[in-house]
């Protein structure tokens, strides 16, 4: 256990459809941290190596127009056990599956158009934090509501 950082990206449809503030209010209300923060457009590059596992499927390229379509909004999140917690407030991959109060449950209705990506354990968290932002681009500092939040003992 302990503080972690996570990725997640708002996707063209969640940009489209008006969700970033309604996004970020979630985890915001869950109490994590928001440490990183940028609208950005994926490059080729960018995308081929975020999707390698993709690489050879036939819905590649599909995939690739789609994260291209618009900016994206890039955050890094920061929190106790914040990869898994930030797993289960967007919800399963399929919206039509997944949980009513996640956002894909919320959301989405889609098996592929699902909204949001969020890294699925900390060292992809670690590498995505890499690949979007620069260490110029993330902040360290101390949140007043982290001891309302959490404990003396989580906090040192």
């Amino acid at each position: 256990m302990g503080m972690q950082r996570t990725v997640v990206l708002i996707k063209p449809d969640g940009l489209q459809r008006g969700l970033i503030g309604d996004i970020m209010a979630r985890f915001e209300h869950k109490g994590l941290k928001l440490v990183g923060l940028k609208m950005m457009r994926l490059s080729d590059e960018i995308l081929d190596t975020w999707y390698a596992h993709h690489k050879d499927k036939p819905f590649f390229k599909d995939l690739k127009a789609f994260m291209t379509w618009t900016p994206i909004v890039a955050m890094v999140w920061e929190g106790q056990e914040a990869v898994s917690a930030v797993r289960t407030i967007v919800g399963v991959t399929k919206g039509y599956a997944a949980d009513a109060g996640s956002i894909r449950g919320d959301y989405g209705m889609s098996g592929s158009q699902n909204l949001i990506h969020a890294s699925d354990e900390p060292q992809n968290a670690e590498k995505e934090i890499n690949l979007i932002f620069t260490q110029e681009e993330l902040y360290e500092y101390r949140s007043v509501s982290e001891e309302l939040i959490y404990s003396e003992a989580e906090r040192s």
